[in-house]
């Protein structure tokens, strides 16, 4: 009998943001992947790389300002670099963790490049803010190099990119390939490097991939049996944030549906997630997604803890 397969997408909380805060998050991320890779599941694993993009993202961009003969680097490279470096730790941390209970399990960090659409609505309006915030000064900077920034109200200023929809993963033969062989992948980073594909060449858009929205994606092109969302909360909720708040254990696909059409769901935020899902669960027979948080990821594997869609 075949094992069941894992999609597990971790947000960035699971990660920190600088290095002491992404070595400390994957010590604590990496034995609750282990629990399910002893437990028997073939585990794929995608995640945020928000901080870090923008965080290299600007450090070459000022690196460059200050020393003649080096250039910025474009966002899709800067995504590209997150990859590895979130791949570095965690699959290092997992290793560690899966050999500490005698399982001698290949743990791979595959750069995932994800094609989009050229034409698709989100690059003629921006949303997505990336980086550090800046000094009106700075972000007037950015405007006149043809980027785009966004005022945050007491913060100052952030630049906002486009985020498309995922159209292909790229490298899905290998990822498949990888989990066929039982071996634990961690795959599609940040969203995955947006892609645009020119003949035979792929070229980097200067954009960004919802996460969620290339987890499902992936899960659906592996046949997966779960896709296991992380996130900051225990649970969706209805009327986030007001006195009505209500938090939910299970939807159907149809109450999901009725749900991101009335509005309920943030759309930076828990929109993309609860899309990812029923995508996910409409594609096929007998799955289920969860969107958790951290902690109670084990829980919510089993049935007791979490928002479930199927």
């Amino acid at each position: 009998m075949s094992k069941k397969r894992l999609v597990l997408s971790l947000g960035h909380k699971d990660l920190g943001t600088n290095l002491p805060e992404q070595k400390a998050a994957v010590a604590k991320t990496a034995p609750i992947i282990a629990d399910f890779v002893e437990e028997g599941w073939q585990v794929a694993v995608t995640h945020s790389n928000a901080p870090q993009v923008g965080m290299i993202h600007g450090a070459l961009s000022e690196f460059a300002a200050r020393h003649e003969g080096y250039t910025p680097s474009p966002l899709s490279v800067c995504s590209a670099m997150s990859q590895g470096y979130i791949g570095y730790d965690l699959q290092n941390g997992l290793r560690s963790e899966l050999l500490s209970r005698g399982i001698y399990k290949c743990v791979s960090t595959i750069m995932t490049e994800v094609t989009v659409d050229p034409y698709d609505e989100a690059f003629y309006q921006p949303l997505k803010t990336i980086g550090r915030f800046m000094t009106k000064e700075e972000a007037e900077t950015e405007e006149a190099k043809g980027n785009h920034t966004v005022e945050v109200p007491g913060k100052g200023y952030q630049r906002i990119v486009p985020a498309p929809n995922p159209v292909a993963i790229v490298e899905i033969d290998a990822i498949k390939a990888l989990l066929d062989a039982d071996q634990v992948v961690i795959c599609c980073g940040g969203g995955g490097v947006p892609v645009l594909e020119q003949g035979t060449v792929l070229r980097g858009a200067s954009a960004v991939i919802e996460k969620d929205l290339t987890s499902g994606l992936l899960a659906r092109e592996v046949d997966a049996d779960v896709l296991l969302i992380l996130t900051a909360v225990d649970n969706v909720t209805l009327n986030f944030g007001t006195p009505a708040e209500e938090a939910i254990s299970e939807m159907s696909i149809a109450d999901a549906k009725a749900y991101m059409e009335a509005g309920q769901f943030e759309f930076k935020s828990m929109l993309p997630k609860v899309k990812a899902a029923v995508d996910f669960v409409s594609a096929g027979k007998n799955r289920a997604a969860i969107i958790t948080s951290l902690a109670k990821a084990r829980q919510a594997l089993r049935g007791k803890a979490g928002t479930r869609i199927s």
